[in-house]
């Protein structure tokens, strides 16, 4: 590991991403159970809002709404919250990944969706379906730039094996940096891996996508019945 970071190159970073997660396309009426009333609906929206903690702490509170912290928590703050193991974590601390064009955080998410998380729990039906909700989020940092080295390290982007890049991404975060930037071991593409929070911000839906199962990998539709493209 100390080949790599030997001469590492650092990324000045000032762009938006791509980050893709889970999402309805149709809101859920959560306290639809309580009333058939749509007004008791809101005034209990409200009120867990007046009552639930904070978890978000805006930079500029006296333009803060609501909204914002619910599109903070979902496109940023989540994976700082709630630790996974992933490539670049083995588990103990939070890594938030976004991509450089909507293409690659789609080949990222579905293979980790249809060979991770479908696979594991023995579904393998086609017909199975999931949404999900696009945002762009805006990155400012100066990030460990490992492009340049994955053709000498190819197990940078290797599709199973994350010793090496546990060994990276541990020592990233150990030592305090806010993240890096590689190439997508799943297509031509370029994915962001951060670790401090505090370089994301604006985040803003993009776009919904709809993946589902077939016989032979997985559908894409950006609107429903208009297919992307199959993985």
């Amino acid at each position: 590991m100390e080949l790599i970071f030997a001469g590492l190159k650092l990324a000045d970073t000032h762009e938006d991403m791509y980050r893709n997660i889970v999402s309805l396309r149709i809101t859920e009426h959560l306290f639809d159970d309580l009333s058939d009333e749509e007004a008791d609906w809101q005034t209990a929206i409200e009120l867990e809002l007046r009552t639930k903690p904070a978890t978000y702490i805006s930079a500029t509170p006296i333009i803060h709404r609501p909204f914002e912290e619910a599109a903070w928590n979902e496109a940023i703050g989540f994976p700082f919250r709630t630790w996974s193991r992933s490539r670049y974590s083995d588990g103990s601390f939070g890594v938030w990944y976004g991509s450089d064009t909507l293409a690659t955080t789609i080949y990222e998410t579905v293979y980790h969706w249809r060979n991770h998380l479908l696979a594991d729990a023995g579904f393998t039906d086609s017909g199975i379906k999931v949404e999900r909700r696009v945002h762009l989020v805006r990155c400012d940092a100066a990030l460990v730039d490992l492009r340049n080295l994955v053709k000498q390290h190819p197990k940078l982007v290797d599709g199973f094996d994350y010793t090496l890049t546990h060994q990276v991404g541990g020592r990233l975060h150990r030592e305090g940096h806010p993240g890096l930037v590689t190439e997508s071991a799943r297509c031509k593409g370029n994915v962001f891996a951060v670790m401090n929070p505090a370089v994301l911000s604006n985040p803003r839906p993009t776009c919904y996508l709809t993946y589902t199962t077939t016989r032979n990998g997985v559908k894409v539709e950006r609107a429903p019945g208009e297919v992307l493209f199959t993985i």
